[in-house]
């Protein structure tokens, strides 16, 4: 009886698992430079993202700590001023990919995508976020761009750099998930 059980999870497991793709090596960016001013860019290449492909659910997850920028300074300023990544150490997102159909990723297809992005404590709507998606084999690459706000997340900038730093922030990610 013992065996059957473990059997019988095993499979349930396996058969659940059939829809998930699943990255670690994610690529989100931001970027929030002025002209005439130092850039306000950084990138962060270990997102985990994992999609369900039976229902078009979607979460990412991120370490804020891992955002890395060109001068040192500005990243250790990121990290303790604005985004108190010690207070607020991570940054999700959990929402679901509309009328996702993974037939029609043979061709790269376009796809609206709601949820909740999470970061310095603060919740926010993301509605109708359009994500270009592709399969190829046993891969999904999924990409987009969206504005946010640092008001949008309590993020207050000091009015001694506030010229320097863009009012609307240009968020890019890119997810290559591979069958779980």
């Amino acid at each position: 009886m013992k065996n059957l059980l473990y059997i019988l999870a095993f499979i349930s497991f396996n058969t659940f698992a059939q829809g998930k793709y699943l990255t670690k090596t994610g690529a989100v960016s931001f970027e929030a430079s002025v002209p005439s001013f130092e850039e306000v860019k950084a990138k962060h290449n270990a997102v985990t993202a994992i999609i369900n492909t039976e229902n078009g659910e979607f979460a990412a997850l991120i370490l804020v700590k891992g955002f890395r920028f060109k001068n040192a300074l500005m990243e250790e300023h990121f990290n303790e001023n604005y985004a108190e990544s010690d207070e607020f150490p991570k940054a999700t997102f959990k929402g679901k990919i509309l009328d996702f159909d993974i037939p029609k990723l043979k061709n790269k297809a376009t796809y609206k995508l709601n949820g909740e992005l999470t970061f310095h404590g603060k919740t926010k709507q993301i509605k109708n976020l359009i994500v270009s998606i592709s399969k190829e084999a046993d891969i999904i690459n999924m990409t987009g761009t969206f504005k946010a706000k640092a008001s949008e997340f309590d993020i207050k900038i000091p009015k001694i750099v506030s010229s320097k730093i863009a009012e609307d922030i240009e968020v890019a990610f890119n997810f290559e998930l591979k069958k779980k």
